[in-house]
């Protein structure tokens, strides 16, 4: 058997933050004949997918597929809700909170980093003194996960200090979110994202995004210039009888994630909770987590580490 061969017969093994490796069944199911993107099928899985996400978020809004990556729908995310000038709060703990801030300041939006070192989860007391001091700032921005550092931030918590400052509540899920609980509605969230290629186990391509009716009202006020990311445009379309999208999506990428949905569902979201849980803590007690912490001490002494991945200190010189 060549090389080639053997690879085609026995799947890569990625041990990767995102992409991730797509179970079998989900892998057939993006390979399917292709199917148009106006038809009553599509039109099927495409509400299957809305409709299974839904707990996923903890909301009963409507999430919304964006046809980019979790980084795409993050910037989206900028250019719907603010105009140039406005200010925004972003929590910087990692590498992912420190681009969406650059996403921010690229449209001409003005930005208050908080929490900017990486080996410390966010302070609620900063971020309520930022607040009280800079009463202009329209939201707080937060990674739930940030793959970087592994750490997990209290979105509940900055969600309470945020709104009670008149703030809105921004989360970057996209690592995070169908590996970990999320309340959007509960905990006051007003825009989260996750994308495709991490625990939603699917190909990379394919963001989703939940706002709030803050955040639509924000996004009426907005005078950012915006077209192709567009999300009152999504929105007009998935919410017809028979849901669509304005353009062409990644039709396979949709069949997948409806696949994986199904999927999460059968086992029951808190047993896919709590899967992640124990798997993290396993390999966190691991022998083998000793023979990595050897070469870096193993991230989360300072904070709660996110359960979805496993992120370590490169040793000094590295």
């Amino acid at each position: 058997m060549s090389e080639r061969q053997a690879a085609v017969s026995e799947p890569l093994l990625l041990m990767t933050p995102g992409p991730t490796r797509v179970p079998e069944r989900v892998l057939r199911a993006g390979a399917r004949p292709m199917i148009h993107h106006r038809t009553p099928e599509f039109s099927r899985e495409l509400s299957s997918a809305i409709e299974l996400l839904r707990p996923v978020f903890g909301t009963e809004s409507t999430p919304m597929p964006v046809h980019t990556t979790g980084r795409g729908a993050l910037e989206a995310t900028i250019c719907n809700l603010f105009s140039a000038g406005d200010e925004i709060a972003v929590c910087c703990n990692g590498k992912f909170g420190d681009m969406w801030a650059g996403f921010a300041e690229s449209y001409g939006v003005v930005v208050h980093r908080f929490a900017t070192s990486w080996e410390h989860d966010a302070s609620l007391d900063e971020l309520d003194a930022l607040l009280a001091e800079h009463r202009a700032v329209r939201a707080v921005a937060v990674a739930y996960g940030d793959t970087s550092t592994g750490v997990a931030n209290d979105i509940a918590s900055i969600a309470r200090v945020s709104r009670a400052r008149g703030a809105l509540v921004l989360v970057d899920g996209v690592s995070s979110i169908g590996g970990m609980p999320f309340a959007f509605d509960e905990w006051g969230v007003d825009v989260a994202i996750t994308a495709s290629q991490k625990c939603l186990m699917s190909a990379p391509g394919l963001a989703w995004v939940v706002l709030s009716d803050r955040a639509w009202s924000a996004a009426v006020a907005s005078t950012l210039p915006r077209n192709y990311w567009d999300f009152a445009a999504i929105r007009k379309t998935i919410t017809r009888t028979k849901p669509e999208t304005p353009g062409t999506p990644p039709v396979q990428i949709v069949l997948q994630v409806a696949e994986a949905l199904r999927m999460m569902h059968e086992e029951g979201l808190k047993a896919v909770y709590r899967r992640h849980h124990e798997m993290a803590r396993h390999v966190r007690e691991s022998p083998v987590s000793g023979a990595v912490a050897r070469s870096g001490p193993l991230r989360g002494a300072l904070w709660d580490p996110t359960p979805t991945r496993l992120a370590r200190k490169p040793s000094q010189g590295a």
